[in-house]
């Protein structure tokens, strides 16, 4: 069993809007890895971690290079389009806190550090303190 306590207290609309725990505690990946669709690996600009680019730091352009490296390319809106995976980058002051990706049916799914996954509903649900504001959504045509 879950204890999603932590959950409901960081993420005060999370709880309102709803979410779906989806996996235990895993510190194998966290979200960038997890929006990126690699379960194996923690991605991180920090020294001794993967990150695809040579540039290493926390700035939220950086994530923004991270995801166009690997093939996403910006959007303009977080409605599902067919053919296409979508992700969202959450930004605080300019440093990008979390990322989260788009399932099929339209609901999103997030990776919350080395903790749960989860289903959510809304991007919007998880702004706030933790992870500030959505920056922006991106996308990459399936192959």
């Amino acid at each position: 069993m879950v204890n999603s306590t932590w959950i409901d207290i960081s993420f005060p609309k999370l709880k309102k809007a709803g979410y779906k725990v989806t996996s235990l505690t895993d510190d194998v990946y966290n979200c960038i890895a997890w929006a990126a669709g690699d379960r194996t690996t923690w991605w991180s600009y920090a020294d001794g971690y993967y990150w695809p680019i040579a540039d290493h730091s926390n700035g939220v352009q950086n994530l923004i290079n991270v995801f166009e490296s690997i093939g996403f390319q910006r959007c303009e809106n977080n409605q599902v389009e067919a053919n296409y995976d979508k992700v969202a980058i959450f930004a605080k002051a300019g440093i990008w806190k979390h990322a989260a990706r788009q399932l099929a049916d339209g609901r999103w799914a997030s990776k919350l550090g080395p903790d749960e996954d989860i289903e959510h509903v809304t991007l919007e649900s998880l702004e706030g303190d933790v992870y500030g504001v959505v920056f922006c959504t991106m996308r990459k045509a399936r192959i």
